[in-house]
């Protein structure tokens, strides 16, 4: 209970020594894209889930200490809006010090034209491409102190280039996650996404930090049964917008069949979202997960993602 104050204590210190204008303001915005499907389908209320495997580095640090799997991976895809590809890519190794992961993040934004304006004319001459993409890649430790609590830290490498222009940075996570002893249900912290202004060219910009606090609880089962109902929660304070509320809601049905649904509260354009869980009991664990998000007037975005594991 003392690391969520000091969490909490922390995200407000952050939010009031940044004085910016909130709206839009920061960089590196794609690392606050959801980066699995079952996040996704869960409205991104994933802070308190323990029984992610690899796939917590991208959601809450602490999560990892839970991993079930000594070898857990997990690769995503999505496609973005604008024909931008998203792919996202996971590795935990559980040994006896703790979690390790190993997390990956890639936006590729395709070939751009290259236009220059026709000398003595108002027209544009295409004289070839360039390209851009957006990188983050980083290392993950955690570490259960107790059955019901664990902490999380991860250090991580983010990157983004238009044509020969670049701009990088270093960010860091940290997380906590507990089991009260009320039944299943817990709590969680983290701060995401925490690192000094980096610049573009001549043009510096703050970093999407984000203080997070989120709750989960099984209102019918167990947390490991294999027929349950979970309920999850999360409010979020950026640094760069107003804050939010995500709720979501997971139906596991023999611990094969997951359907899912998820709802964001106070976004300018996100609304609902579903999705799909497969796991079909293989000697070696294997799960597929779908989800559908609705981002109002700019669309639909489906994302799949693959786990596998080793016991």
């Amino acid at each position: 209970m003392a690391m969520v104050m000091l969490c909490v204590l922390l995200g407000s210190q952050v939010s009031h020594a940044q004085n910016f204008k909130k709206n839009a303001t920061a960089g590196f915005t794609f690392l606050e894209v959801p980066a699995t499907a079952r996040t996704a389908a869960l409205g991104e209320s994933s802070l308190a889930l323990s029984d992610e495997n690899s796939s917590a580095v991208f959601s809450n640090p602490a999560a990892l200490g839970f991993s079930s799997q000594t070898h857990s991976l997990s690769v995503s895809y999505a496609p973005w809006f604008a024909e931008i590809k998203n792919f996202t890519s996971s590795y935990a190794l559980k040994t006896s010090y703790g979690v390790f992961g190993v997390g990956l993040v890639v936006f590729d934004y395709g070939s751009i034209p290259r236009s220059v304006v026709v000398q003595g004319q108002k027209v544009y001459e295409v004289i070839g491409t360039f390209d851009a993409k957006s990188v983050a890649c980083g290392i993950t430790y955690s570490k259960m102190l107790t059955e019901r609590f664990s902490f999380g830290a991860a250090v991580k490498y983010v990157q983004e280039t238009i044509d020969t222009y670049r701009a990088s940075n270093v960010l860091f996570d940290g997380g906590v996650l507990y089991y009260t002893g009320l039944g299943s249900f817990r709590i969680a912290a983290s701060i995401q996404n925490f690192g000094v202004n980096s610049k573009f060219i001549n043009d510096e910009f703050k970093m999407p930090s984000v203080f997070k606090l989120g709750a989960a609880v099984e209102v019918t089962g167990a947390k490991d049964a294999d027929d349950r109902i979970t309920v999850l929660a999360e409010a979020l304070h950026p640094n760069d917008a107003t804050e939010k509320v995500n709720v979501g809601l997971e139906y596991s049905w023999r611990s094969r069949v997951s359907l899912r649904a998820g709802y964001k509260f106070f976004s300018d354009e996100e609304t609902y979202s579903v999705g799909l869980g497969f796991d079909p009991q293989l000697s070696v664990p294997f799960i597929l997960d779908v989800a559908y998000s609705n981002y109002g007037r700019l669309g639909k975005i489906s994302r799949l993602t693959l786990q596998f594991g080793l016991n």
